[in-house]
């Protein structure tokens, strides 16, 4: 599904207009680009959680020469899905 078609089911669901239901998706977007920004905890519930996890350095090896490498820690979006979910989409 694209950003476009989402607008369009929410606009359907929500019998407001695609520029209504475009500005909420793009408002929810950015709560929750903000928030994990953060690094604070997003809970849906009946969709799930958004969290931040941080990865620590590890070593690898770069495939073209076998080189070993360090890659650098981070930070990444992991989703949680909740038990809801999972079950719809069994």
């Amino acid at each position: 599904m694209t950003k476009a078609e989402l607008v369009a089911k929410v606009a359907a669901e929500a019998g407001v207009t695609k520029a209504a239901a475009e500005r909420c998706v793009n408002a929810f977007v950015s709560a929750l680009t903000d928030a994990l920004a953060k690094g604070e905890r997003v809970a849906l519930p009946g969709l799930g959680v958004f969290n931040v996890k941080e990865r620590k350095a590890r070593k690898g090896r770069n495939p073209r020469t076998g080189e070993e490498i360090t890659i650098p820690a981070r930070k990444v979006v992991v989703f949680n899905p909740a038990k809801a979910l999972k079950e719809k989409v069994k």
